[in-house]
């Protein structure tokens, strides 16, 4: 049996409460994650292999590299938007990790995150972390998977070539088959809309403008956040109504979207997709809010603000539109009738292929040449009790109130310990100071005391010279008054 250890926030058949997923951020702050590494695994579960999540934080300690070593035969590493600035120091711990490792190594789907006009320029100054992250894996393993073409001329621009573009797993969670948009008809005022939207997008975009004329026309929308800190306000709430705090991205429970109760996020891909089949278009910012969508067999247009959304929908043809020409108050049946889907359709099983060639040179067999095709992953899913998305908390009893107590009490009790060290480390440091001071006084007084015994000194050596001069004065005057006087005429 092979032992496969991939990098995910949990197993696929872990059924985490609301709690758990936001106390141990079980996605990686991102829902998305869960989507692709479950994709992975479903594709890598085969009769001869057992699929083992590690925990989307990293050690790199060399207690936990030896125990991956003795215990599996690969670390396979699903990632995304990796090489970026803000993930410079996870890159880097996943580089010391892998560097400690006899291992095979494979990373799927990692991809570059600049603007959306290419510019690398960016990644300049991670530019080493890229080569040493890429170096480890290549050491390793017969080539990497990128997501799409700009991440692979980055990497050859680097040195590298030994890439593979196999665009994201979560585009291959049904194999060679990709299911059909259904036809909504006609996206009228009763449409079931479901629009995802990006914080960072706000500079590229009217990201604010967009859901409010959603909200304000479609009364059967649904926001679907993505991000730990959206499942944490809704779970926990917030004080933005008595602070009088307002803002028209949806970050605060005063935003109409909320104050409605027309935000889910989603945890578990399976309800994410089980959720999105009910809806009859989706749109938005996010570019695997709108991969979930399409995978439910939901239309969906992806709104691109930055490389990592672009160079997906360049590689599988996903129908898209710039965030840059999208009005604040354009009509989702508009994207719906431009949106062409046949590219996405008929070039899916090449790209599948191109998929599992890079497991084949990776010595990783696949469900669907070396197994079931996935039924014994869906099989045993569909047995799984999975929570539903996260929704608004309205402040009763949810079965969660024991955690919130308990939760609380303990962030306290942290916050307390904490304030105590800082205070303690300041008591030591005022005492160093105190010592310091005292030392730096009696410094002072001990050269006040030199300098005053050198000016006794000085004074006395002053005296003794006045009182030389004054002698050899007397001594010699009457001499030089004598040659004085002979040298005068007549003299």
């Amino acid at each position: 049996m092979k032992r496969i250890l991939i990098r995910s926030g949990k197993s696929p058949f872990h059924a985490a409460t609301h709690a758990e997923f936001l106390h141990q951020d079980l996605f990686g702050t991102n829902s998305g994650n869960l989507l692709f590494s479950d994709a992975v695994h479903r594709m890598l579960l085969t009769p001869d292999t057992e699929v083992v999540s590690n925990g989307i934080r990293t050690d790199a300690s060399e207690q936990r590299a030896a125990r991956i070593n003795d215990e599996y035969d690969v670390f396979v590493v699903p990632l995304a938007n990796a090489f970026r600035p803000s993930f410079r120091a996870s890159l880097d711990r996943l580089s010391a990790l892998i560097e400690q490792l006899t291992i095979p190594v494979v990373v799927v789907g990692v991809g570059a995150q600049v603007g959306a006009d290419y510019d690398l320029g960016t990644l300049g100054p991670m530019e080493e972390s890229v080569r040493r992250f890429v170096r480890a894996v290549l050491d390793r393993s017969a080539s990497i998977g990128v997501r799409g073409e700009l991440t692979a001329s980055y990497l050859r621009g680097l040195g590298f070539d030994q890439v593979d573009i196999i665009g994201c797993p979560s585009m291959f969670l049904h194999g060679d088959v990709f299911p059909v948009p259904s036809d909504p008809g006609t996206i009228g005022p009763d449409a079931r809309i479901a629009i995802n939207l990006s914080p960072d997008a706000i500079p590229v975009g009217d990201i604010g403008g967009l859901a409010r004329y959603a909200f304000e026309r479609f009364p059967a929308l649904t926001y679907y956040a993505q991000n730990l800190v959206d499942a944490e306000l809704l779970f926990w709430g917030d004080t933005s109504a008595e602070a009088g705090r307002h803002d028209s991205f949806p970050l605060q429970l005063t935003h109409e979207l909320f104050r409605a109760d027309k935000v889910r996020v989603p945890l578990d891909p399976r309800t994410w997709l089980d959720e999105l089949a009910g809806h009859d278009f989706a749109y938005g910012t996010r570019i695997h809010g709108n991969i979930a969508a399409l995978l439910a067999g939901t239309p969906a247009v992806v709104l691109t603000h930055d490389s990592r959304t672009l160079e997906l929908c360049r590689y599988f043809d996903l129908p898209h539109r710039m965030l840059t020409d999208v009005p604040a108050d354009t009509d989702p049946a508009e994207l719906y009738e431009q949106a062409d889907f046949s590219g996405l359709l008929n070039g899916h099983k090449e790209r599948f292929t191109h998929y599992t060639d890079f497991l084949d040179r990776n010595d990783l067999a696949n469900t669907y040449s070396h197994g079931d095709a996935g039924a014994a992953f869906d099989a045993r899913l569909a047995g799984t009790e999975l929570p539903p998305s996260v929704s608004l908390w309205d402040g009763a009893d949810d079965g969660a109130l024991r955690y919130r107590f308990a939760r609380l009490r303990e962030q306290i009790a942290t916050d307390r310990a904490a304030a105590e060290r800082r205070a303690n480390d300041l008591a030591r440091k005022n005492r160093e100071l105190q010592k310091r001071a005292a030392a730096a006084e009696k410094r002072h007084v001990t050269a006040e005391k030199e300098a005053a015994a050198l000016r006794k000194r000085v004074a006395a050596v002053e005296k003794r010279i006045n009182g030389i001069e004054r002698r050899a004065l007397v001594r010699i005057g009457p001499a030089l008054r004598r040659r004085v006087a002979k040298q005068k005429p007549g003299g």
